[in-house]
């Protein structure tokens, strides 16, 4: 079975601020990050070990006109367990980050559910989730 994204994308006011911030979140969860964009504007990529797609991209807007964020927009994570969930969070914070929901149980949506929520310094919100079983 093919996944169902080839790719996730957030614009970056600032890449280099972005790129330290991904790189503290997101490459203890096992991803690693890929090359660097080599068509259109400058952009980096995470992706998993041994994969080509799908990838989350971080990467300075097509059109040139300046990077936002979405209302409503969020871009989930698969951690390995609870204490991946935890150290992304506070890697997220120690980098710039903001809090939009402490590491912890969410049992609205599943009773194994452990997840926290944060934005990057640009504003685009995270969520990083284990789901127990």
């Amino acid at each position: 079975m093919s996944p169902m994204f080839s790719h996730v994308m957030v614009g970056a006011k600032d890449l280099e601020v972005l790129a330290r911030f991904y790189d503290a979140v997101l490459l203890p969860l096992g991803l690693e990050r890929g090359p660097d964009s080599v068509a259109g504007p400058r952009g980096i990529c995470y992706r998993a070990p041994g994969t080509r797609h799908p990838t989350f991209d971080v990467q300075e807007p097509y059109d040139g006109s300046p990077a936002s964020h979405g209302n409503g927009s969020m871009v989930a994570f698969m951690a390995p367990d609870r204490a991946a969930v935890d150290a992304a969070h506070a890697a997220a914070l120690a980098n710039g980050g903001r809090d939009e929901g402490a590491p912890g149980p969410r049992t609205r949506y599943a009773p194994d559910y452990y997840g926290a929520y944060m934005r990057d310094p640009e504003g685009n919100k995270l969520h990083v989730v284990h789901r127990g079983r």
